[in-house]
């Protein structure tokens, strides 16, 4: 009998919106991988102000079908570039200002494709999951920002 090499793992490890903290050595795992040169991560986080005004804090939320169209921007820029491994994930709830809102990274044999996937990932998943943003302000004003 012929041993058999493994197959191939598919490039996306990670997906996931989830109302806990999020973690960064979780992701870096989830994107190790011998045959990769270049691992790009990408790590947005709650700012403290917006648009001149300061920001108290804010929360996400996201249409039933966040979830499917988050795989469909990985799938996209796993087929876009040479990706091994990808991963991303979007907190939902209430968040603090300094807590991550969003981790991506990805691995590619050399660090351009990395770049390049990983910010491809990021700004399409920004304008193409629907995900919204409801900021309180510190003066206690308030808005909702679609798509972030």
């Amino acid at each position: 009998m012929t041993n058999m090499p493994d197959a191939p793992r598919h490039p996306i490890r990670l997906l996931e919106l989830r109302d806990t903290p999020l973690s960064l050595d979780e992701v870096y795992a989830a994107v190790g991988d011998d045959a990769a040169g270049g691992t790009a991560v990408f790590v947005g986080t709650v700012r403290d102000h917006d648009g001149g005004k300061s920001v108290a804090s804010l929360e996400y939320s996201a249409h039933p079908s966040a979830g499917r169209e988050l795989r469909r921007v990985a799938e996209k820029a796993a087929t876009d570039f040479p990706v091994r491994a990808l991963a991303a994930v979007h907190r939902m709830g209430h968040l603090a200002v300094g807590d991550i809102a969003v981790i991506a990274a990805v691995s590619c044999p050399h660090r351009g494709e990395a770049f390049a996937a990983c910010s491809r990932l990021v700004e399409d998943l920004k304008h193409e999951v629907p995900l919204w943003k409801h900021q309180i302000f510190a003066d206690g004003d308030e808005e909702w920002v679609g798509a972030c």
